[in-house]
């Protein structure tokens, strides 16, 4: 048994809750961005989690789809935000619909994420909302650092952590939290798979930030990204610390011109990064993280065959081509 198995099982109740409702042009896009598909790594890992500590895995299948939910929403925001026009290789909400409709369409489904915690005893559901709270304020703080970052030259590497734990961690380890909570797990096995996320999160990051100027031609997405963005990823923060006078007057003159596509700016760049090291510096750093990661499985009181599918899900998400 793997991850797949939980996300099958969170795929096959989806069906049911993904109904049409009026006004349509409300749950309409709604709809649609739950029904994009996308990987579900966040209520899989709620579904397991909850299995791994000795309950059903579908006694966790309220609070993962509050999860999904909670994600879906912020990615209509961001799609916004960013004024993004595919997500998942499909129209985004807003450009399929309209503004008017991303927005409002974005703010019910966040709602109707909280709705879904309502199933469970007061006890349980004030636990699990606290946390909710918690998770979803510094998802929105993570969100606006980043917006901040890109007008910003003196972002500082405890900034940009601090920024990828909220955007991207804080929801993983929510998610494993809510499903061992569910089960009744004790308050320090709870910290512990909390915190196997919050890591596992930051190595995820840190190897997306890698592999957008690094990558294969099989990483999926095109190579450079941010750097045409101009976002502020380690590789950047480190490498102005680092450069020469030269190399950095030309990391800031490119980060400093309005976004655009000067394409053959990218490989310059990119050698920048190798001259500074802040490649290695970054491979060194994701590795940590996984490491970490890995330390809070062994604290962990449940069997060496949870432990293992831990672990392996572990290792399967860190893989990607490199």
């Amino acid at each position: 048994m793997d991850i797949s198995f939980y996300t099958t099982l969170f795929n096959d109740r989806l069906e049911a809750v993904i109904q049409d409702r009026d006004p349509e042009n409300l749950y309409a896009p709604v709809n649609y961005i739950m029904g994009l598909g996308g990987k579900r790594i966040r209520p899989s890992l709620a579904l397991m989690s909850c299995h791994l500590f000795g309950s059903d895995p579908s006694d966790a299948f309220d609070a993962a789809m509050a999860v999904e939910m909670f994600h879906n929403f912020t990615l209509i925001h961001d799609d916004i935000m960013d004024r993004a026009e595919l997500r998942r290789g499909q129209m985004t909400v807003h450009r399929k619909w309209d503004l008017n409709a991303g927005i409002l369409s974005g703010d019910v489904l966040m709602i109707l994420s909280y709705r879904q915690l309502e199933s469970y005893p007061p006890k349980l559901y004030h636990a699990l909302m606290k946390l909710f709270n918690k998770t979803a304020i510094e998802v929105c703080e993570g969100q606006q650092m980043d917006i901040d970052f890109e007008t910003r030259m003196d972002v500082g590497i405890d900034e940009y952590f601090r920024m990828i734990r909220f955007k991207t961690a804080v929801l993983l380890g929510c998610s494993l939290a809510m499903g061992a909570m569910i089960a009744g797990a004790s308050e320090a096995d709870c910290e512990s798979i909390y915190e196997f996320g919050i890591h596992l999160g930051l190595a995820f990051q840190l190897q997306d930030d890698y592999l957008d100027s690094f990558g294969g031609a099989d990483f999926g997405k095109k190579i450079g990204g941010d750097i045409l963005e101009r976002k502020k990823t380690l590789l950047f923060i480190k490498a102005v610390e680092l450069a020469d006078d030269r190399d950095r007057e030309a990391l800031i003159s490119h980060y400093s011109t309005p976004t655009g596509k000067q394409e053959d700016q990218v490989d310059q760049v990119r050698e920048i990064f190798r001259r500074c090291g802040t490649d290695e510096l970054l491979l060194h750093e994701i590795e940590r993280f996984t490491d970490l990661a890995l330390e809070r499985v062994d604290r962990l009181s449940v069997d060496d065959g949870g432990k293992e599918l831990l672990r392996q899900f572990c290792y399967r998400l860190m893989k990607r081509k490199v």
